[in-house]
């Protein structure tokens, strides 16, 4: 992995300027397909005073565009990579046949283009993409490649929740990362995770967003290499849970905190109709969480509280929403009677294994019958939390330690942290799609620890 890190470090930061909005693309409509059309590519970015730094990015400098669709669309992605060395672009989260998942095994070389063909199949909700190259996903999500995708449907689109898009229905993207005084971007690939001492929204460093007096709805991705976020507002304001990784929730539910690990998502409505001309900030209160595992704390925004956005609140738009909804949707819950397999992975940090094995992209690891229903207990042993991530499914917590999940956490997941010593169990259903030859990934969503080792592959047959 590349690195930088004798180079004396950035001071002249560039803080503060407008969220940046990534635009939204609703594809081309080609014979009744929804043709999107994304250019992986070289870029750069002012993030230091009198420098520019070297970034990826689709579509343009750094992040993506944000993709959005309807279920039942079917659905043509063109992804054409002139980045100068190989990646791939994952779809994460998404329901679809196992040759069109974006995974290690779909590399594209440079100049080529890749095309990806699936109807989408998943609950509205708010997914992403970004490359998935075996051993060079951390460097490549580091450098600015990432993008959200956006999920409808007509039950949700009928709820009387925020759907004006960058305007009361905001996405952020948040990661971190150190620059040099160059203005170049520091990896220095340490196989522990990366973590920056600079926020990221949206591509701005610690930018500024101003919201209108109302119910605003915030999608939020932990779109870091390793950090685990504590969101939550600088008047320690109740808000309210929505969505988790793969919909919406069953009802509104209220927190003052809200914990993402990297790769996990979260749909929330803050209600800002009594403060205008106020202005709020959203942080993470990552002080709090000193009692994740002992390795958390390994740098100063481990052990305090730290900006992520300023919000400074304008008049309300016309036909604002300004109610919080009773109900949103109903899950369909998959019965524990039902299931047909159990299986045991455990996690373990030396040499980044699970169930012992380091990743072998010619091995196979789990065999699953197509239209199972299964159990998944993953035991992590290690003395550090890590997000654990299923390709193709999504899945209902069942038990933390023999407890069931928060309130927050009975949505639909594809990443789940396990903290150290814990035993998290899962129920999905594996349909639809089988394919004996092309594997799905399971993995640490921690990206080094992928990168190191920590994944495997299973097929559906």
């Amino acid at each position: 992995m590349m690195g930088a890190t004798t180079l004396p470090r950035a001071r002249d930061i560039i803080t503060g300027q407008t969220l940046p909005i990534p635009d939204l693309l609703t594809g081309e409509m080609v014979n009744g397909q929804r043709v999107f059309d994304l250019t992986i590519q070289q870029g750069t970015m002012a993030f230091v005073s009198s420098q520019q730094t070297p970034t990826f990015g689709y579509n343009g400098q750094i992040l993506g565009p944000t993709l959005v669709m309807n279920k039942g669309d079917e659905v043509v992605i063109n992804v054409t990579n002139h980045l100068g060395e190989p990646t791939t672009t994952h779809w994460h989260g998404l329901h679809l046949p196992a040759v069109m998942d974006g995974g290690p095994h779909q590399r594209i070389e440079d100049g080529q283009t890749w095309q990806a063909n699936f109807t989408i199949m998943n609950e509205a909700a708010t997914f992403w993409y970004h490359p998935h190259l075996e051993g060079k996903t951390a460097e490549h999500v580091y450098h600015g490649l990432a993008g959200l995708f956006i999920v409808k449907d007509e039950a949700t689109d009928q709820l009387a929740i925020p759907q004006q898009y960058g305007v009361d229905d905001i996405p952020l993207i948040i990661q971190d990362k150190i620059f040099n005084a160059d203005g170049s971007l520091n990896y220095p690939g340490t196989d522990e995770g990366v973590k920056g001492d600079n926020i990221l929204v949206n591509g701005a460093i610690t930018p500024v967003l101003e919201a209108p007096a109302q119910m605003v709805r915030f999608r939020l991705l932990a779109g870091s290499n390793a950090r685990i976020f504590n969101f939550g507002f600088s008047d320690n304001r109740q808000f309210h849970q929505i969505g988790t990784d793969g919909g919406l929730l069953e009802a509104p539910v209220p927190l003052t905190r809200l914990m993402l690990a990297t790769g996990e998502r979260a749909e929330i409505l803050v209600n800002f109709a009594a403060d205008e001309n106020q202005e709020i900030r959203l942080l993470s209160y990552s002080s709090e969480l000193g009692n994740i595992d002992p390795f958390w704390a390994r740098d100063s925004l481990d052990k305090t509280t730290f900006d992520v956005l300023t919000i400074k609140v304008r008049a309300a738009n016309q036909n604002a929403v300004t109610r919080l909804p009773d109900s949103l949707v109903t899950i369909a819950r998959l019965d524990e009677s039902q299931v047909d397999v159990t299986r045991t992975f455990k996690l373990q940090m030396v040499s980044f294994r699970i169930n012992g094995q380091s990743m072998d992209l010619n091995r196979i690891d789990e065999t699953i019958a197509l239209n199972d229903i299964e159990i998944w207990e993953i035991t992590n042993n290690s003395p550090m939390a890590h997000p654990f991530h299923v390709h193709d499914i999504q899945f209902l917590i069942l038990t933390r330690n023999g407890s069931p999940p928060p309130e927050n956490e009975r949505g639909w997941k594809d990443v789940v942290l396990v903290r150290p010593q814990e035993t998290v169990r899962f129920i999905a259903h594996f349909s639809e799609f089988a394919d004996p030859n092309t594997p799905y990934m399971y993995h640490c969503h921690i990206l080094e620890h992928e990168d190191a080792g920590m994944m495997g592959q299973f097929v559906v047959v």
